[in-house]
């Protein structure tokens, strides 16, 4: 069975790259989305998902403000950021909100943001055409020493 995963951010262009992406693994599917915060925090309760992927700057309700309600309503749900933005202050932030990791959307979807997934949900990966042979690198927003 497929670990299913929501995708939350404002740009129906970063949806459409993210759920390309992880579609091309077989055991992850992505089961809704939603364009900002607010209505994440419904749709996690619609749809219960298994991982949750959050942008940060996005309207009605940002995404630290979203993973606060998530983790409230949903303590054990797994969430990651996935943002323009990135700083120790953020990492350190979006940790106390409950996300596990932070990764850059400056190099578009990177293989770390799907390794993260799967080491995250224990899923064994593999795809047919899998992303890290793709042209998407990773520039993972985290300090080294966080």
């Amino acid at each position: 069975m497929a670990h299913r995963i929501l995708i939350v951010d404002d740009s129906a262009a970063i949806r459409q790259c993210l759920r390309s992406s992880i579609e091309l693994q077989k055991d992850l599917q992505v089961c809704g989305e939603a364009e900002n915060g607010e209505s994440a925090v419904a749709r996690v309760k619609e749809l219960t998902p298994d991982l949750v992927i959050l942008d940060l700057q996005m309207p009605v309700m940002n995404g630290l403000d979203a993973a606060r309600r998530i983790a409230q309503i949903a303590p054990h749900l797994p969430m990651l950021m996935f943002t323009m933005y990135s700083s120790e202050y953020l990492v350190t932030e979006a940790r106390a909100a409950g996300i596990k990791d932070v990764f850059s959307k400056s190099a578009g979807v990177p293989d770390g943001l799907i390794s993260a997934i799967q080491e995250i949900l224990g899923s064994e990966g593999g795809s047919e055409n899998a992303s890290r042979n793709s042209a998407m690198t990773l520039t993972k927003a985290t300090h080294p020493n966080a």
